[in-house]
């Protein structure tokens, strides 16, 4: 039996930003149920410990988030969300003091790849204030920032992605500059249960990107699996479009999809070093694990 270190649950497909490096889902706009949420646990509960509540979409517009935290830890999952902090404010009652939340991501790039944000100081504050009183009741932080491109990256774009490290070194008091100390790809422990990541842009993969030599490996269907809102199952959080549709929950259980024919082609060309599905060949992330 297949078993995985994270399970994407997509709880909406929704968004309510419009970030560049982003594109919007060409699927129709859906928000899981409670009962139907509840039904996933119960098919994925052989599988893994640990569910994710985004795919696509800003899971805080969820608007009965605690009540899936409450049915996550009735069945014994830990809880990652990740989000772009905007709508914290109207939602920390139903985050907070919940025991299935493990840990919670904010995507601070979100902030400027949002044309049209204001005041960094008051969406900042609301997020550390946050993450303050969660790592409190042993929740891990971690605040996600993109490194620029030094090559390509505008005078402006460094100076906004400056302010936001000024504002975090501030708060913390932190005696180094983080971009001395942060590795991409890897986190710095800036406060007990506190970190932030930062790394190189990422680019969504798509069918209109340029494919290459299909060699190289890939974690999806080993360590990792997705579920779409209406159900698909897709190898990886990376397919936001369900390209690669390894059936539908609703249709057949989770456990006889990860075990089909396509499913087993995906997994076992990536054990020969060998992307077989054209999306895969297709995207960028798969070169992170060399050849």
């Amino acid at each position: 039996m297949k078993t995985f270190k994270k399970m994407y649950i997509e709880i909406t497909s929704v968004c309510n930003l419009a970030c560049s490096f982003c594109p919007p889902t060409a699927r129709k706009a859906n928000i899981l149920k409670v009962d139907k949420f509840n039904e996933i646990l119960d098919q994925i509960k052989p599988h893994t410990k640990y569910i994710y509540l985004h795919v696509k979409g800003e899971p805080l517009l969820h608007p009965r988030v605690d009540q899936l935290l409450d049915a996550a830890h009735a069945k014994e999952f830990k809880v990652n969300i990740t989000t772009n902090g905007t709508l914290l404010k109207k939602n920390r009652h139903k985050l907070l003091g919940k025991p299935a939340l493990r840990q919670m991501n904010f995507s601070l790039h979100s902030f400027d790849g949002h044309e049209g944000s204001t005041d960094r100081e008051g969406y900042l504050a609301e997020i550390l204030s946050f993450a303050k009183e969660a790592a409190a009741q042993g929740v891990l932080i971690s605040f996600r920032l993109w490194n620029l491109d030094p090559v390509h990256a505008t005078s402006e774009q460094k100076r906004k992605n400056q302010e936001t490290l000024d504002i975090l070194e501030k708060e913390f008091n932190l005696d180094y500059k983080i971009e001395e100390k942060v590795v991409p790809g890897s986190g710095v422990k800036i406060a007990d249960r506190i970190y932030i990541n930062q790394d190189h842009e990422f680019q969504w993969p798509s069918l209109l990107a340029p494919e290459d030599d299909g060699k190289g490996f890939c974690h999806a269907l080993r360590s990792q699996a997705a579920i779409l809102v209406d159900g698909t199952v897709v190898p990886c959080c990376l397919d936001g479009e369900g390209v690669i549709d390894l059936g539908n929950i609703n249709d057949k259980p989770f456990s006889e999809i990860i075990e089909g024919e396509r499913a087993n082609n995906l997994y076992d060309g990536f054990s020969r070093r060998e992307a077989v599905e054209e999306m895969c060949r297709k995207c960028g992330y798969r070169k992170r694990f060399g050849a």
